[in-house]
């Protein structure tokens, strides 16, 4: 049973339904048991409910008991100065915290950025897969290493 059926069957028991929608509910209990299971229910909770509604009257309308509670929200919300900083270290302090930490952000981002930036002071490259490059940029040196022997005329004649 969807939820739009059990709110016309709780709108049924409280009497809240115009005359033609309430016969069309009364043809349906006639016909559906999961509904008059559902009316019973609705039916049994409202009476356990009903001993345990409690009515509070109050000794004055209800316009000048809610005023009256208006009035003294007012009254303890004008009482509270607003919170000022108890000395001037604390209104520094206040400024100073985040201060800091957007320094200290800033700082850490250059240093990052200046490390960054230099870059290696070597390099290596390997085009043949025999040979070995290495280029030191700080001493201005290059190094190639041939890892297999020559076999040529020229490497014949040094022997």
């Amino acid at each position: 049973m969807d939820y739009d059926a059990q709110l016309k069957l709780q709108s049924y028991l409280d009497g809240e339904l115009p005359e033609s929608e309430a016969r069309d509910v009364a043809n349906w209990l006639a016909q559906d048991r999961e509904a008059v299971a559902l009316f019973a229910e609705l039916r049994n909770t409202r009476q356990a409910c009903v001993g345990l509604e409690v009515g509070v009257t109050l000794p004055e309308s209800r316009e000048f008991f809610w005023s009256k509670i208006e009035r003294e929200i007012d009254r303890q919300q004008q009482a509270e100065p607003a919170p000022r900083p108890s000395s001037i270290f604390a209104a520094w302090r206040r400024f100073l915290m985040p201060a800091g930490a957007v320094a200290a952000l800033g700082m850490a981002a250059m240093i990052g950025l200046f490390s960054a930036s230099q870059g290696p002071t070597h390099e290596m490259a390997v085009a043949d897969p025999g040979a070995f490059t290495y280029h030191d940029f700080s001493a201005g040196t290059t190094l190639v290493w041939l890892s297999y022997p020559a076999e040529n005329e020229f490497a014949d004649n040094f022997e």
